[in-house]
């Protein structure tokens, strides 16, 4: 992909610049054009608790009946219905205790005719017994108040044929597929599959993401401050979505502004399933991305007509074994990063799991604060929503909306969107607001704001 020779060879050179066609595409034009390079990733065989959010890469196929045996769903007595036909409460039947059968227990022989066992929840049912009374439609309580043991029982309930016996395989059958592949990994897959006594599933895996940072103003967090420099809070940021969405991040470091640093950085970047650069995609001498996209691969677009997150590049990247790997450039301004990733990175993580590339949730609020939109492109504000006294949602500017202001970005529950053809929506309108966070309170009133 790139050789030592090429890197010496621009090693002092200012990057060579490019005519790109300025086309700036709508969001979704851009979306399908990028999701266009994804696909589902292969399986692997993954522990249970670690495919938690998967996506199932096979079938779950029964091998045996899930309750294996006919067991009891209360703690009561096993008996034969015909036996307490006539049973009331003012007219009992007695009937002799042979035995006790606890969950776990095998039964050591088949239920005697006019008799009962003690059973408990979850015991087996022995053969010959068709019913379960339940302890509290029995005398027992009386008779352990006497404190002797209970060889007898009286019975206050006409049982029917089945009552409270679970029989085998009511929930699932052998050679049933219980779970079909395709479907996403949740608590209750897992449930299920550990019924089935597994260990492991078949899952499609997560993607690995590389995050290269670009820029010689970066310092990584911890260096020590320096003048003219700032913190590289991208890479973070955007790993900490990678995480989020389900992928495995891989933060590579800081390419500096030459072609030189940026391929020496992507040449190990390429061994993983998609590389996430930020920053060097505008129209800056220095702005080297796309120039090294241009040189080590294709570029597929270059602009999207939203704010923030205008430039962006997306193209692939050769990698030394013949594959194209997918490489996302995204604007250097960290909320235009992390707005360009939420709108272009998630649906391409969620290919690669085998899932449809759904949007997030949305959601009808009313505005506390009008949305302005300068220059014809979708603005995606940040606000906080919450519910009004009455329970109907509203949204409101969680202040400074520069690209650079990284702070209003994490005070957002999500965006305000404003469409590229209205130039603004006034205080008091409703607008559609795309939800980032979903707390487990659902959308808190005004007062518990404050």
């Amino acid at each position: 992909m790139m050789t030592t020779h090429e890197h010496r060879s621009h090693q002092h050179d200012r990057p060579h610049r490019h005519h790109y066609d300025e086309e700036m595409l709508s969001v979704e034009d851009a979306r399908d054009r990028i999701l266009s390079y994804f696909q589902s990733l292969d399986s692997v065989d993954v522990p249970l608790l670690d495919a938690l959010g998967l996506t199932l890469a096979e079938d779950l196929i029964a091998e045996f009946d899930i309750p294996p045996m006919a067991n009891s769903a209360m703690d009561g007595y096993a008996v034969k219905s015909a036996d307490v036909a006539s049973a009331s409460k003012f007219n009992p039947v007695l009937l002799p205790v042979d035995g006790y059968i606890a969950a776990g227990d095998v039964p050591e022989k088949p239920l005697s005719n006019g008799s009962a066992v003690r059973i408990m929840t979850g015991a087996p049912v022995p053969e010959g017994a068709d019913a379960v009374v339940p302890f509290e439609d029995t005398d027992e309580e009386e008779r352990r108040g006497d404190g002797g043991q209970i060889t007898e029982i009286g019975v206050n309930l006409n049982a029917e044929d089945g009552d409270n016996i679970r029989p085998a395989g009511e929930d699932i059958r052998a050679g049933e597929t219980v779970v079909k592949r395709g479907v996403d990994i949740t608590a209750g897959v897992i449930g299920v599959a550990a019924s089935l006594g597994k260990t492991s599933i078949e899952a499609i895996r997560r993607p690995v993401i590389a995050i290269v940072s670009t820029g010689d103003e970066l310092l990584e967090p911890g260096d020590e401050r320096q003048p003219g420099k700032i913190y590289n809070s991208n890479a973070y940021s955007i790993a900490a979505l990678v995480e989020k969405y389900g992928g495995i991040s891989r933060v590579m470091g800081i390419a500096r502004d030459s072609i030189e640093s940026l391929e020496s950085l992507l040449e190990e970047a390429v061994e993983y399933d998609m590389v996430v650069t930020s920053a060097g995609v505008s129209k800056g001498d220095y702005d080297v991305v796309k120039d090294v996209l241009s040189k080590n691969g294709e570029i597929a677009l270059w602009s999207v007509r939203m704010r923030p997150a205008k430039p962006l590049a997306f193209g692939a990247l050769n990698a030394p074994d013949g594959r194209k790997v997918p490489h996302l450039g995204l604007p250097g301004n960290p909320v235009s990063a992390m707005v360009a990733f939420e709108q272009f990175g998630r649906p391409a993580i969620r290919v690669m799991l085998g899932k449809a590339p759904l949007q997030k949730p949305t959601i009808r609020a009313t505005l506390d604060d009008a949305v302005y939109n300068h220059d014809g492109r979708r603005v995606y504000a940040r606000v906080d929503v919450y519910k009004d006294d009455v329970g109907n949602y509203r949204a409101r500017s969680t202040g400074n909306q520069s690209s650079g202001a990284l702070h209003s970005m994490a005070l957002a529950r999500g965006f305000a969107i404003c469409p590229d053809d209205v130039s603004s929506v006034p205080a008091g309108s409703d607008i559609d607001v795309e939800i980032l966070e979903w707390p487990d309170d659902d959308l808190l009133s005004d007062d518990a704001h404050h």
